[in-house]
């Protein structure tokens, strides 16, 4: 058994797809199929299914897998211990981050980070929480951008701002002059959200007191803050928008009472080692963030449901 075999049964698991898998590991389709068929005889148990398309792991394949990239995760950090002393911005950054922050940070970010670190290479995943935190623990991520708290003790959560929550109102709606709302004041069958698995989603039905999505009159359901601010506008709805995403606005906004707020941390996998890429993104962020967010103040968190 050698590290490059786990490395293929890794690739294999996680493109499902011997040409795909065997691209990412830089050798040919046969030489993967070979090492990994060489690994499945050497351990006397099949990893894959391969009459099932796209191929997928048997079930002692799962438990097998799982410990590779544990291994991986381990064997990896020999390296990460010598780019760390040699305080290395070279490599990869992988990053994920989930949508409602996406459109607000990584515009400047991306800018920022290529041109003050031009050897780091950083490869960005935008999707849900729940993915994010999966593969942090699977090692196909280095950090995730999130909101928190998680209360998941294989990671580790450094909070970098809080932002506030606001309403986003139709001009046709009963809501629009007024200075500020309370959550109660929200009707229902006027409020667009995100679609199921956002934690954002999440923190507006709690503050709004909905716990089910039946309590919900909507038609349409999106996983983008800018398509909600578009709905908005053309019907007589409301929305609630995080911060960073109403900092164009002037008289369009409108303040929540008392003041709800979410927490956005940095999240890494308790046995990580890239603290220096990972120390300058974080000081990258609060240089992007307006620092009046960096404290908690006198805001609320709201709370998540994951």
């Amino acid at each position: 058994m050698t590290l490059t075999q786990l490395e293929y049964i890794v690739a294999l698991d996680s493109h499902r797809h011997f040409v795909l898998a065997s691209e990412k590991c830089f050798v040919t389709q046969p030489t993967l199929s070979m090492q990994i068929q060489k690994l499945e005889e050497e351990l006397g148990v099949k990893i894959f299914d391969r009459t099932k398309q796209p191929v997928i792991p048997t079930e002692i394949g799962i438990r097998l897998i799982a410990q590779a990239r544990s291994i991986l995760r381990e064997a990896n950090m020999i390296q990460n211990i010598i780019h760390n002393q040699k305080d290395s911005m070279t490599g990869e950054l992988r990053i994920g981050i989930i949508p409602t922050l996406a459109p607000y940070l990584l515009p400047t970010l991306f800018k920022q980070m290529g041109e003050k670190y031009p050897h780091l290479n950083l490869i960005i995943k935008e999707t849900i929480t729940e993915e994010v935190l999966s593969e942090l623990k699977s090692n196909r991520l280095d950090c995730g951008l999130v909101v928190t708290p998680l209360n998941d003790s294989s990671i580790k959560e450094d909070v970098l701002f809080y932002e506030e929550l606001f309403v986003y109102v139709s001009k046709k709606n009963s809501l629009y002059n007024k200075k500020y709302v309370l959550a109660s004041e929200i009707e229902p069958d006027q409020l667009w959200l995100l679609e199921e698995g956002h934690c954002f989603r999440s923190q507006i039905l709690n503050l709004c007191e909905l716990r089910r999505s039946s309590d919900l009159h909507f038609k349409y359901e999106t996983g983008n803050i800018e398509t909600l601010k578009r709905m908005v506008d053309k019907s007589d709805g409301i929305t609630i928008l995080p911060e960073l995403a109403v900092m164009e606005f002037t008289k369009a906004q409108m303040k929540l009472e008392p003041r709800p707020a979410r927490e956005v941390s940095l999240v890494t996998h308790r046995d990580h080692l890239k603290t220096k890429p990972i120390k300058t993104l974080r000081e990258e962020i609060l240089a992007i963030v307006p620092k009046q967010m960096h404290k908690l103040q006198n805001k609320k968190v709201v709370e998540i449901n994951y």
